[in-house]
């Protein structure tokens, strides 16, 4: 495993989601391997594999078997964890509800804005002693996107491209009130998993990108009340099937890269670090060790 993914190496496909994306046909060599951050715990093992000759990390967002909630991801070591294994792009494979009535359940939407609500999570790799500011002006990195279109095309998957994703914190849905006025702001989509994941992926100079798949409308939609149980579970496994069709058609076009991306992701802390390097706390900067040292090793 590489701890420092520097700018210019191949690709390695890091994949965010739920538990029954992983089953992906073609995947070979599959192990699953704990990998220790000093970030605490990510939310399981993660999972190695080998698709058509490039590799492939997974890991489950909530944990196998749905264990950790929102608020309670360890964002910061999910994302360290994943640079640690020598992850340089990230696809985002998150469950959604619409805000809008051109995006029915079943629906897959290539986000490209976020709209960050949540407020009891830790945000940032950095901290008092090291400090950096990335710009997420433009969140999503537009290669991988475009690469998850064509994929999308290929195998027959309507994928939206662009649109506003709502981050909430949760765990609780929202009201009627707070839905309408999302949509008010032009939000597409709701969720509560993206952020701070995007902003993190940012500091740690990877590429990352969201699929977002809807499974019901919001509760604004005055058809909400009247979805079962049994709709949103079916909706979630279709969705599922078409995740791992995305994922198998993204491979080829991803395993050509043969030196940074040209988005600037995998340089975005060139001009972020503003701590003068006699001041930066050692410890601080030993825990950045992955995310950072190329950018705070160098003299």
């Amino acid at each position: 495993m590489s701890a420092d993914a520097e700018p210019g190496t191949p690709p390695t496909l890091g994949i965010l989601g739920g538990s029954g994306i992983y089953d992906i046909d073609g995947l070979n060599d599959v192990r699953w391997q704990r990998v220790e951050s000093p970030f605490g715990e990510p939310s399981d093992e993660l999972m190695f594999g080998n698709l058509d000759g490039l590799p492939v990390v997974f890991l489950p967002r909530h944990g196998r078997g749905h264990r950790v909630p929102p608020s309670e991801l360890n964002f910061r070591a999910n994302i360290d964890a994943l640079k640690r294994a020598g992850v340089t792009e990230i696809i985002s494979l998150s469950a959604v509800g619409s805000l809008r009535e051109d995006l029915p359940p079943g629906a897959f939407v290539l986000v490209d804005q976020f709209i960050d609500r949540t407020f009891a999570r830790t945000k940032s790799f950095f901290e008092t002693g090291l400090v950096a500011h990335v710009s997420m002006a433009d969140p999503m990195c537009g290669r991988l996107a475009g690469h998850l279109s064509g994929a999308a095309q290929d195998v027959g998957i309507d994928c939206r491209e662009g649109g506003t994703y709502m981050v909430m914190e949760g765990p609780q849905f929202s009201t009627k009130a707070e839905s309408e006025l999302y949509r008010s702001w032009g939000c597409s989509v709701i969720g509560m998993t993206n952020m701070p994941e995007a902003k993190l992926a940012r500091e740690a100079e990877l590429c990352y990108a969201t699929v977002a798949m809807v499974t019901d409308y919001d509760c604004w939609h005055p058809d909400h009340d009247a979805v079962t149980v049994d709709q949103v579970i079916k909706i979630l496994l279709e969705n599922a099937d078409k995740a791992r069709a995305l994922i198998r058609a993204v491979a080829p076009r991803l395993i050509d890269r043969d030196r940074q991306c040209l988005r600037g992701c995998h340089t975005a802390l060139d001009a972020a670090v503003i701590t003068a390097p006699d001041a930066r706390d050692p410890l601080i900067a030993a825990r950045l060790d992955a995310v950072a040292g190329r950018i705070i090793t160098q003299k």
